[in-house]
């Protein structure tokens, strides 16, 4: 299937239901947002939603400056008089649209093999030159509680410099893209770069597995390649 075109809110769908069904999350374990072209307001999916049971009323249409939500019928759903309130962890979607006005998309997800790597005190090896294309580096910011000011803030710091993958302690990981397109494959990239990482530990090799040759990272970085 060709990624979907058309309504952005179809696009976080199509994420949604490709990493519940590829592992990478556990129902309801992450969140997807992305920026509404033209305008400083972001759609982001609601409290309590599954991902992989995501259509159009199930994302909430929220100001990226203040954080006030839009009183439109994507806050009713068919049958339901209460609106829909924004996932507990729209402070990090909005920290991270304020610090880095060139994301148009934030995919948040609770990947097993990159939180089990980062509890065990290990970082994720790029391995490959599609990891080394897609993630360039990864961030890991110190566990805060989830849904904190706090966490925001530290999160929103850590990519201010231009890193699109982080790594949040002991919760999960949170990947941008100038796309959604893109920060769907980052956020496979980095879960795959993750289980090799953890193939490597298992074996006792991983002090020998061998990170993508840094020039071409830093080829990639005079390029200034960053596309899908």
């Amino acid at each position: 299937m060709n990624y979907p075109q058309g309504d952005l809110r179809d696009q976080l769908a199509y994420v949604g239901r490709d990493v519940v069904r590829s592992g990478l999350v556990v129902g309801s374990g992450g969140n997807l947002s992305v920026r509404l072209p033209g305008d400083d307001s972001c759609w982001v999916t609601a409290s309590g939603t599954w991902l992989d049971r995501l259509d159009r009323a199930s994302f909430v249409r929220v100001r990226i400056p203040d954080g006030m939500t839009y009183p439109d019928e994507a806050e009713h759903p068919a049958g339901s008089t209460l609106p829909v309130t924004p996932t507990s962890e729209v402070a990090l979607h909005l920290a991270t649209y304020r610090a880095r006005p060139d994301v148009r998309a934030i995919v948040h997800l609770h990947p097993q093999s990159v939180l089990l790597l980062d509890a065990l005190g290990e970082r994720v090896r790029l391995v490959t030159t599609d990891h080394g294309f897609y993630l360039r580096r990864i961030a890991r910011v110190p566990f805060r509680p989830p849904g904190t000011a706090e966490l925001a803030d530290l999160a929103a710091d850590a990519v201010r410099d231009g890193t699109n993958c982080l790594v949040l302690s002991q919760h999960g990981c949170s990947v941008l893209g100038d796309s959604v397109e893109l920060a769907h494959k980052r956020a496979r990239n980095l879960e795959e770069a993750a289980q090799l990482s953890y193939r490597a530990m298992a074996a006792g090799r991983l002090h020998d597995l061998p990170d993508c040759p840094a020039e071409f990272l830093a080829r990639l970085d005079r390029m200034g390649t960053d596309t899908v």
